[in-house]
């Protein structure tokens, strides 16, 4: 399964012609084609005064050749895959005006024996080639040239979203290092046992994260991240912090972009139950409908009279960073959102069910 995967990856990659099987492309080919055959009316003289019956003909003659053109394109994309962008173009490119000339050939051949009106074609066999060919040529140079600045556009934003992401990905990983070394700096005096087994937890987080170059980890990994912080935070904070999963609703191969919910749930930690003195509950609670998943984590906050000589700046530095790492993973379809109710905070994840795959 990773094998096919891989494949249709570089399938999808390696050329710069789309996939001409997906219906938006077909409706676009459609719209190209119509256009054209607007274009060819109206430039046309004999057209000229609202002679719809030409702009049928033609549309027709068009759009089989548009049709049989995305269909034989969408058969041979796995072999038109294999090739550079120049040997796709042109093998494109030739594909497209051996189709027009077998078409051009028919009808030139209906005309001839059946022509009549509207469907006689006024002009010598050679002509009618060359301005076929000479107009498929042009409209297919414009619209392979249109197909290869999409894909390089597309290139362009996803070189630009991974360079953002890595970014973002090396900002936050020394802040939970050195929150890390600071829990683990807090026990060595007075629990050594206790900042050796932190010490271990830390090493199988560097695991995960510093170890791990993916930019995207299951969502069961993801906990297990969390677990194991939380392990630490246990050993520093003892019965003052306590957790409610509700989280089964979230498949465990979700993906997500990697250390998503530790500093979640570190700002719950560090801005709520470590400066409240009877400690507190962090809720997190996980819901699907349809292909959307949300996750949402819930911790108290403190009374202004105990909280705020306390209180602590920077939370929305990890908010901030998940959210545009969301949308860059997710564009419009990942989300947060944070808003404080009373004496809780919520802070709520929303995207789309993708499963992880290992590159």
């Amino acid at each position: 399964m990773a094998q096919t995967d891989n494949h249709n990856s570089a399938t999808k990659n390696t050329t710069f012609l789309p996939d001409f099987c997906h219906i938006r492309i077909v409706f676009s080919v459609i719209i190209i084609a119509e256009l054209l055959a607007f274009v060819l009316t109206l430039a046309t003289p004999s057209a000229r005064g609202g002679n719809w019956d030409y702009l049928s003909l033609v549309s027709i003659y068009i759009l089989w050749i548009a049709l049989c053109s995305t269909a034989l394109l969408c058969l041979l994309r796995p072999k038109l895959a294999k090739l550079n962008n120049n040997m796709a173009a042109l093998s494109a490119f030739c594909l497209l005006l051996l189709i027009t000339t077998a078409f051009s050939e028919a009808a030139f051949q209906v005309s001839t024996h059946f022509g009549a009106g509207a469907l006689q074609i006024n002009m010598s066999h050679l002509e009618f080639f060359s301005r076929n060919l000479a107009i498929c040529a042009i409209a297919s140079l414009l619209t392979l040239r249109y197909f290869y600045l999409q894909h390089q556009l597309k290139l362009n934003i996803e070189a630009e979203n991974q360079f953002r992401l890595q970014a973002l990905q090396a900002r936050i990983r020394p802040h939970f290092l050195f929150n890390a070394l600071n829990t683990i700096a807090s026990l060595i005096r007075r629990q050594p046992q206790r900042a050796e087994e932190a010490v271990e937890d830390l090493s199988d987080l560097f695991r995960h994260t510093l170890n791990d170059a993916e930019a995207r980890l299951p969502f069961a990994t993801e906990i297990e991240i969390a677990q194991r912080y939380l392990d630490m935070e246990k050993l520093r904070l003892g019965e003052r912090l306590s957790m409610q999963w509700d989280i089964d609703a979230i498949p465990r191969d979700a993906s997500l972009p990697s250390l998503t919910l530790q500093p979640l749930l570190e700002n719950a930690i560090c801005h709520g139950v470590e400066i409240i003195s009877r400690g507190g509950t962090i809720t997190i609670h996980g819901q699907r409908k349809g292909n959307t998943l949300t996750i949402t984590i819930t911790n108290p906050l403190p009374n202004v009279d105990e909280g705020s000589p306390r209180k602590r700046q920077g939370m929305h530095i990890a908010l901030d960073n998940t959210r545009q790492r969301l949308q860059a993973h997710f564009q419009e379809d990942g989300k947060l959102t944070n808003q404080q109710q009373g004496n809780s905070y919520r802070v709520e994840l929303s995207f789309p069910y993708q499963p992880h795959s290992k590159q």
